[in-house]
């Protein structure tokens, strides 16, 4: 009540106090409203274009949580959540206005104070200017992106929706490729080490045989094996021999001399041919080097296949980098508008009319509390 006693003793306000009691003041008002929607108020058209991403590949990726009770495949909706935050970055904006001057088309309307975006504008109020003339909507349940472009005029609306259009394919087609390319160099790094190591693997087996004069000591040492066999049962059948005769004659016969000339012959040379393969120089051993030589020839048939896995996976990962893994799906394309969508003049007078007017009743009503405790 004090705040109203010293309200009403203020001088302005017994002034206006008649005016405000009369409702020719929402009237005067509404004039300033009428004559600015039907005269200054800039036409705003709207061009929508609907857009959606799928895949292409065989792949399918699993769905799960929200995405499977609703049937939306969660990569291709968060392909869309990724497009939508693209669609309103800087990074759109500054494109759109290196495509077809974006900041001129808004500029070149100077009629609208409300609607007017001067040519020496700053980045971020050319920026926040460009959100609320782009809308984008995004359907939960059937995953599909509206984008609902405002311009001054019905070509300047369809000529930024299709910039954007153009620009959200390429995006699409970028995040789709990008994982195709790092596969790709991953594949050619792996390719390189595979290659290294077989030629790496081929150089010391070749300085091996080199070194030592042998082609194939597994071979040579089994060769050397049978050879030292077929020695070992020579003489244990020239021994049997040699058993027999001693039985029926004396050790000075000339059989007798002749068969222990010939097993100390076949002695010697299994000696020979066994010295061959256990030397006591290590260098020298056949079944030591046929032992490091099938360390060196598994290696190298490892290394082999490892490059043949390698060939494999960058042919492979070259074919996928090729194709467009994802594809952006234009449901509708971006038309030429017909009738401005903005401002909806009979509406907003209305509104603003009720408005004013349930405005006027408040302070009418605070006007008669005043006018009662005058007294």
């Amino acid at each position: 009540m004090a705040f109203l006693k010293s309200l009403l003793q203020q001088p302005g306000f017994q002034k206006l106090l008649p005016f405000l009691k009369s409702f020719r003041i929402v009237y005067a008002l509404m004039i300033f409203v009428v004559a600015y929607y039907l005269l200054i108020a800039a036409d705003r058209y709207v061009s929508s274009i609907t857009l959606s991403v799928r895949s292409i590949n065989n792949d399918i990726t699993p769905v799960s949580g929200l995405a499977s009770l609703i049937g939306v495949n969660s990569s291709a909706r968060e392909d869309v959540l990724f497009l939508k935050q693209y669609i309103h970055s800087l990074d759109m904006l500054n494109i759109l206005d290196k495509e077809i001057q974006l900041k001129n088309l808004y500029a070149s309307q100077i009629k609208d104070p409300f609607f007017m975006l001067r040519s020496h504008a700053s980045q971020e109020s050319f920026f926040k200017f460009y959100q609320k003339r782009v809308e984008t909507v995004l359907d939960d349940t059937s995953g599909l992106l509206q984008v609902n472009v405002e311009g001054f005029s019905p070509q300047d609306a369809q000529t930024i929706a299709q910039a954007i259009l153009k620009e959200s394919e390429r995006f699409i087609n970028e995040i789709s490729q990008s994982a195709a390319r790092e596969q790709m160099a991953f594949a050619e790094q792996e390719l390189l080490k595979a290659k290294t190591r077989l030629q790496t693997a081929k150089n010391e087996l070749l300085a091996f045989q080199s070194r030592y004069g042998v082609f194939d000591p597994l071979k040579q040492a089994e060769a050397k094996a049978n050879l030292t066999t077929g020695i070992e049962s020579k003489i244990a059948e020239k021994e049997t021999q040699l058993t027999t005769m001693q039985t029926y004659l004396n050790e000075n016969a000339p059989q007798i001399i002749m068969l222990k000339s010939e097993i100390n012959a076949l002695k010697k040379q299994l000696a020979k041919e066994t010295s061959k393969i256990v030397s006591s120089s290590n260098s020298k051993r056949l079944n030591d080097l046929a032992a490091r030589f099938q360390d060196l020839t598994i290696e190298a048939q490892f290394a082999q296949d490892a490059y043949t896995v390698a060939l494999t996976s960058i042919e492979t990962t070259r074919i996928e980098s090729s194709r467009k893994i994802k594809q952006l799906v234009v449901i509708q394309n971006a038309s030429e508008p017909q009738d401005p969508e903005y401002p909806k003049k009979i509406y907003n007078i209305l509104t603003i009319f009720v408005l004013l007017s349930a405005i006027y009743g408040i302070v009418k009503l605070i006007a008669m509390i005043i006018e009662e405790h005058k007294y």
